[in-house]
């Protein structure tokens, strides 16, 4: 681990913050190798049901890949090759959501749309600023803006490279709250006790769900979907919320 990146667990959460606000959290393999530990340490814990991913200070949640690093690779295929910081949220099992304060610019936007929910503080800004740099986005820039925001919306942030508010990514659908920044984090909090009160297999598979329905035709989605009902059917937590149900009283998880 770095001190760029901190991890800490609080009963069923995790935060993960970038730690970087003097170079607007930007990211640099170091700090990637040690999102991706952070991330397996939540996939093997069974305490941890839900991750919030979040930044240092108030400027930036994250700025994307500190640019004076990108020249220290060897070869356009090591390049290539580089541990990425993005596949290794969308590598968590668990439920994720991203606070976004402040910039959200290139890898940083990219590190929020691999969060599978995102609420942003009123000084929020998203951009996809390769194109002014020369190149475009690989941390999933283009799949991750058509599937929120639509084509025409994503053809505008990755050609033009500018910025939108927050305000205006919430009306677009790249974000689904917008707060004050003092309520960014009490509010990312809420969200994830509550998904953390849930069924934490159900909300596991819920996740591998939605994943797949962006993916998979239509009739294989909802086979796909049928298969995890039946598999979430057949758990304990299942059986304790039927019993909580008939009981009329409130049901205890235990990710069985």
């Amino acid at each position: 681990m770095t001190d760029e990146l901190l991890f800490e667990v609080d009963g069923h959460v995790a935060v993960i913050t970038i730690n970087r606000p003097a170079k607007l959290n930007s990211m640099t393999p170091e700090m990637a190798y040690a999102l991706e530990a952070a991330v397996a340490e939540c996939n093997k814990s069974h305490t941890i049901r839900c991750v919030i991913v979040t930044g240092a200070g108030e400027r930036a949640f994250c700025a994307g890949s500190d640019i004076r690093t990108l020249d220290d690779y060897a070869t356009p295929w090591e390049f290539r090759n580089r541990g990425d910081y993005c596949d290794a949220i969308r590598l968590c099992l668990k439920p994720t959501i991203a606070a976004v304060n402040g910039y959200a610019f290139g890898g940083g936007l990219e590190t929020a749309m691999s969060c599978d929910i995102r609420i942003a503080s009123s000084n929020a800004q998203f951009a996809a600023p390769e194109i002014k740099l020369g190149w475009i986005g690989g941390g999933g820039m283009a799949a991750g803006l058509v599937h929120s925001i639509g084509a025409s919306n994503a053809s505008l942030m990755i050609m033009t490279g500018d910025a939108i508010t927050a305000h205006k990514a919430e009306q677009w659908g790249l974000i689904s709250e917008v707060c004050d920044p003092a309520d960014l984090m009490p509010r990312a909090r809420a969200i994830a006790e509550t998904i953390a009160s849930r069924a934490p297999i159900a909300a596991e598979t819920g996740k591998l769900n939605l994943r797949a329905a962006h993916t998979m035709p239509y009739e294989k989605a909802v086979e796909y979907e049928r298969d995890l009902q039946t598999i979430c059917f057949a758990t304990e937590d299942a059986q304790e919320g039927r019993a909580a149900f008939k009981e009329k009283r409130a049901p205890v998880f235990n990710r069985r």
